[in-house]
C-alpha cells in the first residue's frame, strides 16, 4: 500500500487543475484560469464542468465565442440538469452581445435544472425583455423602440419573476 502514497491519479490531476482554474477565475485572472481549465480538460475530455468552464473562459479571456458556445453546449449535452452549465453558456452569449439567447438559455436552465436561485439572479442581472409595445411590428422598429423607451420611463424596468 505504501507505494500509493504521494502519487496522484489522472482524475486527481484534473481536479487539482480545475480547482486552480476556479481559484484563478475568482481572483479575476481569466487567462490563467483558462490555462488550468484546458489542462483539466486534457485529463478528462468528457467532463461537463471542464468543458463548460473551458468554454466560458475561452469567451472571456480570448473572445472566441464560437468555440466557447460549442464547448458549453457539449457540456449541457453530457449533463443537462446542472444549473452552472446553463449559467456558463448564458454568460458566453452575454459576453458576445447575444442577450436574447442568454435569456433563452437561462429559461431552459430553469426547466432542466430546477428553479435555481443563481439562474433567477442571472435573469434579473441580464434583464428580462418585455414584449414589443406594438406586437405586429418588430421590436427594432423605430416606433416600438420609442414607445418601449417611454414605457420604461413610465413604469420602470421589467422584473424577473
Amino acid at each position: 500500500m505504501s507505494h500509493w502514497i504521494g502519487t496522484t491519479t489522472p482524475a486527481d490531476a484534473g481536479m487539482v487543475e480545475f480547482k486552480e482554474c476556479l481559484r484563478r477565475l475568482r481572483d479575476g485572472a481569466a487567462t490563467d484560469a483558462l490555462m488550468h481549465a484546458r489542462r483539466a480538460l486534457g485529463v478528462a475530455p468528457k467532463n461537463p464542468f471542464y468543458l463548460s468552464y473551458t468554454g466560458l473562459l475561452a469567451a472571456v479571456a480570448e473572445r472566441r465565442f464560437g468555440d466557447a458556445e460549442n464547448l458549453c453546449r457539449e457540456a449541457i449535452g453530457v449533463k443537462c440538469n446542472h444549473a452552472q452549465l446553463y449559467l456558463n453558456l448564458a454568460e458566453v452569449y452575454h459576453q458576445a452581445g447575444r442577450t436574447s439567447e442568454a435569456i433563452e438559455t437561462l429559461e431552459k436552465g430553469l426547466l432542466s435544472a430546477g428553479r435555481d436561485f443563481r439562474i433567477r439572479r442571472a435573469l434579473e442581472r441580464i434583464g428580462m425583455r418585455r414584449a414589443p409595445v406594438l406586437t405586429f411590428l418588430h421590436r427594432s422598429h423605430p416606433v416600438n423602440r420609442t414607445l418601449g423607451k417611454l414605457r420604461h420611463r413610465l413604469s420602470g424596468a421589467a422584473r424577473a419573476e
